[in-house]
């Protein structure tokens, strides 16, 4: 811990250096300036849920937000190293430079977390390993929402301990972007000729809006050679996103997107015999919906959405006649939501049907239907109170009925002070791959395994005033059938079994501090999170069983950032602590410099200053200090 100390201390003497970031906004809430559009202050960002529309401020669960000024600030290059600085969410990287990860919420598992975009659902039933493959450029994201907790009565099936929606921004002007970026780690590859390791990206847009509608339009590359033996990569997205007024009150949401991603997969899944391996993995996205206000009190948005998803792992890459894994899968979801305002409260009334299909060479041809039913009450009416309820009705095709109700409610002390609680339930239903996948001696699926299903609650104290967010909460969730990837010795194949009760309880805060004033020359902000888990295990069935995701799970967390900006030059660093049950611990400390001519912004970033050695999953260790530099051009 000594050393942690000592790395920290230098951390914040580079913090207080002078050369950092960006400013905070009106209303109190924590926020960097963005270099190209108008921030909003957080406390007024309306969360998107799809039927009952509550901004930030108003919100009684634990929600978090990463904003488009943070992200033009932070030292990161990939949606996955973002969420990496989230209290609470532990994002376990398989490759860097956004090639795999899994993510999770407060001690669950990869699969229990639902990610979506706009909204939109973006489940891979195949396998949650690929939920992060999305084709959307960080340059095209406005925010990302994380909501901690049970989400079955806003987001239906398979958001157990919590949902991440990546909303993407809605051009107000018609302009151009660029931005190019290329970073190494000055290590050789002793394997090929000693060539340096490095990478190197780029990504485009171009938005209109005028009365045609408001369109964005952004493409992505990166590549480069790794940063080790076999962790090479390429990586291409191109998405759009359009809306198109009917008018005045209605429009059209269209929404396209491809992403395809290939990288070496050097000790991913079955380390050390792997070493060659390498995947392909591809999403298609595409929707199209339409708002609108058939009345003053009522709306009503049908909405169709599809996914289709490809994953070719190659055990031997300069072998495709071996030990080779194709997966095709399709889900197609159509939803209708409906709001109607009246003299009491709000309700809003949803309904769902989702197919999901996969055709592979080792789960096997299998389809299943999903249909759900979504009904909630929100009122203010209530002097200080804001309250709201709902359930969500789920029929599967495999699983049969399940009804998953949820309450939140949120007392005013004061103006600055605010408490909440919530209580829920949620679902998550077993992947193809968990019941059908076939890949002896390594992986063998269950057929046999049942859905998991949890209860959650939670208790907390917000506060906020002109210059300080912060949030103190306590929860506890029982969780029943949880699934893991288990073994009785080294010599057999992992296969999913359901446990019989996990029990969790959890300490959360988070805070930030704006430590100047937005309107000084110079200004300084702060930011601070801690989360604690505490999960225990119930099931003497499953005794002496080894296991392969539970035991990396957290039980400590931390992160911290500071930010200050000076006239055009400014700065970030960011620090994270995290422990896991298995008492493997790191500290990784990162830092942007970066100065601005309009319309071009220049920045260095650095991550892993200590050149720290550690693993996030499977056996895969993760780059040493890495340096980055890029140029960003918006007109």
């Amino acid at each position: 811990m000594k050393r942690y100390f000592k790395q920290a201390q230098i951390i914040l003497g580079i913090f207080w250096s002078g050369l950092a970031v960006a400013h905070g906004n009106p209303g109190g809430h924590l926020t960097m300036q963005s270099s190209d559009t108008s921030a909003i202050p957080l406390r007024e960002v309306i969360i998107t849920e799809n039927r009952m529309q509550l901004p930030f401020a108003k919100q009684n669960r634990n929600i978090q937000i990463i904003d488009r000024a943070q992200i033009d600030a932070m030292p990161v290059r990939s949606i996955n190293e973002l969420l990496s600085h989230v209290g609470g969410v532990d994002l376990r990287q398989r490759g860097p430079f956004g090639a795999q990860a899994d993510v999770s919420i407060d001690g669950g598992s990869f699969e229990q977390t639902l990610i979506l975009v706009n909204g939109i659902k973006v489940l891979d039933a195949q396998t949650g390993h690929n939920g992060l493959n999305l084709p959307i450029p960080t340059d095209a994201i406005e925010r990302i929402e994380i909501i901690r907790g049970p989400a079955a009565r806003i987001y239906g099936i398979n958001s157990l301990t919590g949902a991440i929606n990546i909303v993407t921004r809605k051009p107000t002007a018609s302009g151009i972007s660029a931005h190019v970026y290329t970073g190494s780690g000055f290590k050789r590859d002793t394997a090929n000729n000693g060539v340096v390791f490095n990478g190197r990206g780029m990504q485009l847009g171009t938005t209109l809006a005028g009365r045609a509608g408001r369109h964005s339009l952004y493409g992505s590359h990166e590549s480069g050679n790794g940063y080790r033996y076999n962790t090479a990569f390429r990586n291409n997205k191109v998405f759009y996103q359009g809306n198109v007024a009917t008018n005045r009150t209605d429009a059209f949401s269209l929404m396209g997107g491809y992403v395809s991603n290939g990288f070496g997969a050097n000790g991913f899944y079955a380390a050390p015999g792997d070493k060659e391996s390498r995947e392909v993995v591809q999403t298609v996205l595409a929707a199209i919906g339409y708002r609108s206000q058939l009345t003053d009190r009522l709306s009503l948005s049908p909405r169709v959405s599809y996914r289709y998803g490809y994953d070719d792992y190659r055990y031997f890459r300069h072998d495709l006649n071996r030990a080779r894994s194709q997966h095709h899968g399709h889900s197609i979801n159509t939803e209708v939501n409906a709001t109607l305002q009246t003299g009491v409260g709000d309700i809003g009334l949803g309904v769902e049907m989702r197919n999901e299909i996969i055709r592979s060479s080792n789960i096997g041809n299998h389809n299943r239907d999903n249909y759900g039913l979504y009904a909630e009450f929100k009122t203010e009416k209530i002097k200080r109170l804001l309250f709201s309820a709902g359930a969500y009705v789920n029929y599967n095709s495999d699983y049969g009925w399940q009804v998953f109700p949820g309450i939140d409610l949120g007392y005013e002390l004061s103006d600055r002070w605010k408490l909440v609680g919530h209580t829920g339930m949620g679902q998550r239903i077993p992947s193809f791959t968990d019941l059908y996948l076939d890949q002896r001696p390594g992986n063998i699926g269950n057929p046999l395994l049942q859905s998991e299903s949890a209860w959650h609650a939670e208790g907390g104290l917000k506060y906020t005033d002109n210059r300080i967010v912060a949030q103190i909460g306590y929860f506890y969730r029982n969780m029943d059938g949880f699934i893991d990837w288990v073994k009785l010795s080294a010599d057999d194949p992992w296969q999913p079994r359901n446990f019989q009760r996990n029990r969790t309880r959890g300490f959360t805060f988070s805070g930030n501090y704006r430590i100047s004033s937005q309107h000084q020359h110079t200004t300084w902000m702060a930011g601070l999170s801690y989360t604690w888990l505490s999960p225990e295990f119930e099931d003497s069935q499953n005794e002496g069983f080894l296991s392969k995701y539970v035991i990396e799970s957290l039980r400590h967390q931390a992160t911290a950032n500071l930010h200050v900006s000076s006239g055009r030059f400014s700065a970030t660093a960011a620090a994270r602590f995290s422990e896991r049950i298995s008492y493997k611990s790191y500290f990784i400390g990162d830092a942007r410099i970066g100065y601005r001519v309009k319309p071009v912004d220049i920045y260095l970033d650095v991550q892993n200053i200590f050149d720290v050695t550690y693993i996030e999953s499977a056996a895969v260790p993760m780059p040493g200090r890495w340096f980055s530099v890029g140029v960003k051009y918006g007109l």
